[in-house]
């Protein structure tokens, strides 16, 4: 089993920022994509950004130029730089790691962005 615990979550005013981070504890080994996803009240969770145990990062097209993920050299702790934050990016924010072909996912973090 894998256990995803996020922080860094909060409210923030039209065009301010914030970080998650996700620490990634238990059966660590072997973990493959790193990333997040989250959902809005009404909405389906939906993608925001991935990276590969390489290095190699996707994001959706509404986080491109604003956020920035990145992970340790440990492989194990995800991090989500979210920058210019907009109404629309109020959510729960997901945490995920994919390992053996499993996915497994934190609690999720609050991110209230208000205009």
């Amino acid at each position: 089993q894998v256990q995803l615990v996020e922080s860094g979550g909060g409210s923030v005013q039209a065009g301010g920022s914030l970080r998650l981070s996700c620490a990634a504890s238990g059966i660590i080994s072997s973990i493959r994509d790193m990333g997040w996803y989250r959902q809005a009240p009404g909405k389906e969770r939906e993608f925001v950004a991935r990276i590969s145990r390489p290095g190699a990062t996707t994001y959706t097209d509404s986080a491109k130029g604003r956020f920035t993920i990145s992970r340790d050299n440990a492989k194990t702790t995800v991090s989500l730089q979210m920058n210019s934050l907009k109404p629309d990016d109020t959510a729960v924010y997901f945490c995920y790691a994919d390992r053996n072909s499993r996915t497994f996912w934190g609690q999720g973090t609050q991110v209230t962005v208000s205009s």
